[in-house]
């Protein structure tokens, strides 16, 4: 499993500095300090390297941004798990690489990434978990409304990457404010309309 992972963590680094087209199976292996044909025993060809990959980047991207969001029974979770998202995507050059369109033929396919599928399972506990407290309005459907944080939370990751970070402290606030409309018990009262 060492060599598996070794592969695995050489793959990210040169995917994500150099994409798909410029990197070949052999420069993998060298910057694994295998054998050119070792990869061949895990993946069977650099496609499936080039998926398990970004799989893989995505799952370690996810699991460093879960606890730090979703620790404490905080009202504000969605909002700290975007912001960590965006902050930890900072050190993910692949994951910056396929969010910013980088390599078109598996951009679709990030919503299919395993490791999103466990976020949105676990943003719909954590929902379920938050009505039973009553923390989060009853009414919502938690499925649905986690599915909703996690894509929010991805498109807010994709325009961070294609504009720059300062689409955080544009958008970040609206974003927040979304979330908080459609989870909270309680709805902030509104400014009157100027008339």
């Amino acid at each position: 499993m060492q060599t598996r992972r070794a592969v695995l963590d050489a793959a990210i680094a040169r995917f994500g500095r150099e994409g798909y087209r410029a990197t070949s199976v052999a420069d993998v292996a060298r910057d694994a300090g295998v054998g050119g044909t070792v990869p061949y025993a895990y993946f069977p060809g650099k496609e499936a390297l080039f998926l398990a990959a970004i799989d893989e980047d995505a799952a370690r991207l996810i699991d460093e941004v879960v606890p730090a969001a979703m620790a404490e029974p905080i009202p504000d979770w969605p909002q700290r798990l975007i912001q960590a998202a965006v902050e930890a995507l900072g050190q993910r050059p692949l994951a910056r690489r396929i969010l910013a369109g980088l390599e078109p033929e598996v951009t679709g396919r990030v919503l299919e990434v395993p490791a999103l599928a466990e976020l949105r399972k676990t943003a719909a506990e954590r929902l379920r978990t938050d009505q039973a407290a009553g923390r989060t309005r009853p009414d919502i459907d938690p499925v649905a409304t986690g599915s909703g944080i996690v894509t929010i939370m991805l498109s807010l990751l994709m325009s961070v990457v294609q504009v720059g970070f300062e689409a955080t402290a544009t958008y970040g606030g609206g974003v927040a404010a979304v979330i908080e409309a459609a989870t909270a018990l309680s709805p902030r009262p509104t400014r009157p309309e100027p008339q």
